[in-house]
């Protein structure tokens, strides 16, 4: 997982608003997406692999993927959560 004090520092990149760990039912219901397949990231690339953990920018709209407890704080990453 990512650490409080990281947590507490990062933000997005594109916006520079604060992000949150998600949720286990929305991770569950993001990979449950996932697993049907035709989740994209914003740089167009498909995103296959579910997530252990995910960080969601304060508006909601976008989700960065946490790996071996590394946040990927990426815009062409960042994987859109509406629409």
């Amino acid at each position: 997982m990512v650490h409080p004090d990281l947590l507490e520092i990062l933000a997005c990149p594109e916006d520079k608003t604060p992000v949150r760990l998600m949720d286990d039912a929305a991770l569950a219901a993001l990979n449950d997406r996932i697993k049907k397949g035709g989740v994209k990231s914003r740089g167009g690339q498909p995103v296959t692999d579910p997530l252990q953990a995910a960080l969601v920018r304060e508006d909601g709209k976008f989700a960065y993927a946490v790996r071996d407890d590394i946040p990927i704080m990426l815009v062409e990453e960042a994987i859109p959560l509406q629409g």
